[in-house]
């Protein structure tokens, strides 16, 4: 049903999708990106289940045999036990932590209430687990709401994704400021190509040609090419089920990312661009807040 939906939405939003016009516009107060780099690059991961959690260090040493490193969001309260092995695995190879929802269950932004229950919870594992980034499952965003996370960035936008359960995309490729009531605020991070779920499952593309011409327009225009890939998809080996990729999919995306645009891009985790971002506090989206 979900492969039916997603043929008719990618029939209906082909003029917005996968690129959506205007997202290029530059925000005010945007200087550019650090060293003279064209454009950002920045990679994230959604740990959903407990196959995901299985695939993390392949994940994580597929990426850094071809010098990248990312950002694995993980649910504090889901079907799994975050082990502090791995957690310290990561952070000690390069990698980064933040957290993904509490319970992944969609009662997150069941109502105000939930979510301010839910927040204090999720708050622990922030500082616990050191991490200063998040994001809500299944993309659902208020970003008047989230300021009541310490957080330094959020996760849980997109410049343009039609198939996703609240579609309202930011409509930028640039990072952006939500300021709250007083003088703080946090970064928004939209991805701005589309996941790797839309792509390889619901849409069962067999390359990565549409995440190269994304990212292609994305260098052009100076943004941030952000993706998320789930480990809990991506299978490594060779044999995948109906729910799953093949993890050389991911592989020669990034290979082929590497050759093209060593010299010109800033390859980055998530919290660097949001550290940069909020020196300049970049201006959101009309309308948007």
């Amino acid at each position: 049903m979900r492969r039916i939906r997603g043929r008719w939405l990618l029939q209906k939003s082909h003029d917005m999708w996968p690129i959506s016009p205007g997202s290029e516009k530059v925000p005010d107060a945007w200087p550019g990106w650090p060293n003279g780099k064209k454009f950002a690059f920045v990679l994230t991961h959604d740990v959903e289940g407990i196959r995901g959690l299985e695939r993390c260090r392949r994940l994580a040493n597929l990426e850094k045999e071809l010098g990248f490193r990312s950002s694995f969001n993980f649910v504090p309260e889901g079907e799994y036990h975050l082990p502090d092995s791995l957690r310290t695995f990561l952070t000690q190879e390069g990698f980064e932590v933040g957290v993904h929802d509490l319970h992944h269950d969609g009662s997150l932004y069941s109502s105000e209430k939930s979510f301010q229950d839910q927040s204090h919870a999720i708050n622990r594992y922030l500082r616990s687990w050191n991490a200063v980034g998040f994001r809500a499952g299944f993309m659902f965003h208020n970003l008047k709401w989230l300021h009541q996370l310490n957080v330094l960035y959020d996760l849980s936008t997109f410049d343009t994704d039609p198939f996703e359960p609240q579609p309202d995309g930011t409509n930028t490729i640039f990072p952006f400021w939500v300021p709250g009531n007083d003088s703080r605020g946090y970064i928004e991070l939209p991805y701005t190509l589309p996941q790797d779920s839309t792509l390889f499952l619901v849409l069962q593309e067999t390359d990565h040609e549409i995440w190269s011409r994304k990212l292609e327009w994305v260098a052009e225009h100076g943004g941030m090419g952000l993706v998320n890939v789930h480990p809990d998809y991506m299978n490594f080996d060779g044999n995948p089920r109906a729910s799953e990729y093949t993890a050389r999919l991911y592989q020669h995306f990034l290979s082929d990312v590497r050759s093209r645009y060593q010299d010109s891009c800033w390859f980055a985790l998530p919290h660097e661009v949001a550290i940069y971002a909020a020196q300049f506090k970049p201006a959101s989206p009309i309308g948007l807040l």
